[in-house]
C-alpha cells in the first residue's frame, strides 16, 4: 500500500501583492486632488446674499488672486494677513506673469464699508483692471 503524499505546502507563494495598495494609494490621490483646491479658501467671510449673482468659475483657480475683508476689518491677501500700505506691490508681484489683471474681492456681509474701500483702494493701486466682488446667490426655494 503506497502512502499519499500532498504537496500542498510547495504551492505557497511568499510574493506580496502590491494591486490592492496602489489602487488605495490612487484613490487617495485623487481624493486629495479635489480637496486641495477647496481649502485654498482659508480666510472665512459671510459674503452677502444677491439674487442676480453670475459665476465666477476664475475665482476657484490656484493662480488667482484674492483678497479677503473680515468682519473685524482685517485684509488679508490669500491667507497672509496684509496690510493696505502694502497691498499694492504685494498684488502687482502676484499679477507680473498674469495678462488678464483681475482680482476678486471677498468682503464680509458685517465689514464696515471704510474698510472695505480701504481694500479696493488698494487693489485699484496695484495697476488692477478688473475687479470683481464675490457674492452668493440668494436660493429662491421660498
Amino acid at each position: 500500500m503506497a502512502i499519499a503524499k500532498r504537496d500542498e505546502g510547495k504551492k505557497v507563494n511568499s510574493n506580496i501583492n502590491v494591486t490592492p495598495m496602489v489602487d488605495v494609494m490612487l484613490v487617495l490621490l485623487i481624493i486629495f486632488m479635489v480637496i486641495t483646491p477647496m481649502l485654498e479658501n482659508k480666510v472665512v467671510v459671510a459674503l452677502p446674499t444677491v439674487t442676480s449673482s453670475v459665476a465666477m468659475e476664475n475665482a476657484n483657480k490656484e493662480d488667482s488672486v484674492m483678497v479677503a475683508v473680515t468682519r473685524d476689518g482685517k485684509i488679508f491677501l490669500g491667507g497672509d494677513q496684509i496690510v493696505v500700505d502694502s497691498m499694492g506691490p504685494a498684488i502687482s508681484a502676484k499679477l507680473e506673469k498674469n495678462p488678464i489683471k483681475e482680482v476678486y474681492l471677498r468682503a464680509d456681509n458685517r465689514a464696515q464699508y471704510g474698510k472695505v474701500m480701504d481694500a479696493i483702494d488698494g487693489i485699484r493701486a496695484a495697476g488692477v483692471s478688473q475687479l470683481a466682488l464675490l457674492t452668493e446667490k440668494k436660493d429662491d426655494a421660498k
